[in-house]
């Protein structure tokens, strides 16, 4: 059994932010950085929102998991010579900023002058955009503290930087979509949301240096031209508080900053990232993991390129399940999502070892099986609740559970878990707490390791 304090359950506040919008996308050794969380109270004083939910509240979560229902379409849509590992110029810290959508977010270097943006971190993603050039209406240029001060957003401009240039459609990258122009004109991109169809970003890429840095002790400067799509006119979650100034794409496909990382031999191609129970993270590109980590291999489809990895065996508490299904590690989701028979076991199982009582079911309550907490009590008692993965690693999970405060005050203890309304299993990022992730696309496996960030 397992024991829940209320400050690891409510610890949301610097993690690293993976946006988790998973997205359709159109368009015709290592480096690290430190990542925050967009729902956190740091940031959550320099939004302009004043409806945000309180953090622990019912309406908090229940924004969270609205989001992540919205983002959660985008997958139906369908080494030897190492280097140095890579970070981010600015640092490889990460945290999760809870106001800005409960994403996480890194500060990235990008041009020349160099600029720095606050991006969403996202495995769900390839494309790596910034705000640009943007139309009236279509970008967030600052944000409002919650003393009336406004802090500026930058807005990346290809005029503005000696090193940008355009991409043209018959470019590699491109695909030479329908709507070029021709095969000298710039190449658009569309980025949308196939189950939050008001949500998407639009514009043409551009190529220009990324500001890097090794991380290691000698901290080199590397710069690296790359790939990205300014952003010309955002809509929907990305003028509300979901990756106001940019997202950065992790995903597998041949434009993320990880693949071209690779291509341009600067590191190997694999990214760790480390998700501290304190909510403090870290990312390193070209980070190939340690030899002693657990490992399980990814499931590649050529139709839906995602990190999707097996589980055969399922153990909550006393009981246990050889159920056997896929699902995705996808930190751009933050809570985890899974379909019956899977979500139903561990429900029950985790419910049936349950000793505090059981709030009623409510429609506004983002999670089903929550408990009540008595006054002054500091802790609680669950389940051990372990995923044993495909070649018999064992993924034991840290922090299922989250505080909820309800608005008559009671205090609440919820199993972080949603039944999956779409055909597909998604780990998200409450279950990644505690380790660091190492994404090999080199070996194609997914590793784990248990890490508190402070030492990786």
């Amino acid at each position: 059994m397992s024991s829940g304090p209320f400050t690891s359950a409510c610890s949301f506040l610097l993690l690293f932010l993976f946006l988790g919008l998973g997205s359709r996308i159109c368009y015709g050794s290592g480096f690290g950085f430190n990542i925050h969380h967009r729902f956190s109270d740091p940031v959550k004083g320099i939004l302009r929102f004043d409806g945000l939910p309180e953090r622990g509240s019912v309406e908090y979560y229940a924004a969270m998991s609205h989001r992540d229902r919205l983002i959660r379409g985008r997958h139906l849509a369908a080494s030897n010579n190492q280097t140095s590992p890579r970070t981010f110029f600015k640092g490889n810290k990460t945290a999760k900023i809870n106001s800005l959508g409960f994403l996480h977010y890194a500060n990235v270097s990008v041009g020349t002058p160099s600029l720095s943006f606050w991006v969403a971190l996202d495995t769900g993603s390839d494309l790596f955009w910034l705000p640009c050039d943007c139309k009236p209406g279509s970008c967030v240029t600052g944000l409002q503290m919650s003393s009336g001060s406004i802090i500026d957003l930058n807005i990346y401009s290809p005029s503005n930087s000696s090193t940008s240039k355009n991409v043209s459609c018959n470019s590699t990258l491109c695909g030479r979509t329908p709507s070029c122009p021709s095969a000298n004109g710039n190449c658009p991109y569309n980025v949308s949301y196939p189950s939050n169809n008001s949500t998407s970003s639009t514009g043409i890429l551009v190529e220009d240096i990324l500001h890097l840095i090794t991380d290691d002790d000698q901290r080199k400067v590397v710069d690296t031209p790359i790939t990205f799509g300014c952003g010309q006119n955002q809509t929907g979650s990305f003028l509300e508080g979901a990756a106001p100034n940019g997202l950065f794409g992790l995903g597998i496909g041949n434009i993320s900053v990880p693949s071209t990382l690779a291509r341009n031999r600067l590191a190997s191609n694999s990214f760790a990232l480390c998700f501290g129970r304190d909510g403090f993270g870290r990312i390193s590109f070209g980070n190939n993991g340690s030899s002693d980590q657990s490992e399980t291999p990814f499931n590649i489809r050529q139709s839906l390129q995602t990190y999707n990895i097996s589980i055969t065996q399922i153990t909550v508490g006393k009981n246990f399940s050889e159920l056997e299904f896929s699902a995705i590690f996808d930190s751009g989701s933050s809570f985890t999502s899974l379909r019956d028979p899977a979500y139903t076991f561990i429900s029950k199982s985790f419910n049936s070892q349950i000793q505090e009582k059981r709030h009623r079911s409510d429609p506004q309550m983002p999670f089903e099986y929550c408990y009540y907490l008595r006054e002054n009590q500091t802790s609680y008692v669950i389940p051990d609740v372990d995923l044993t993965m495909k070649g018999g690693g064992r993924y034991s999970l840290n922090n299922p559970t989250v505080i909820v405060t309800t608005k008559g005050g009671a205090l609440l203890y919820c199993l972080g878990l949603h039944k999956s309304k779409v055909n597909i299993d998604i780990i998200g990022q409450n279950f990644m707490t505690g380790y660091r992730i190492v994404f090999d696309r080199e070996r194609m496996v997914l590793g784990w390791k248990d890490s508190n960030c402070y030492n990786d």
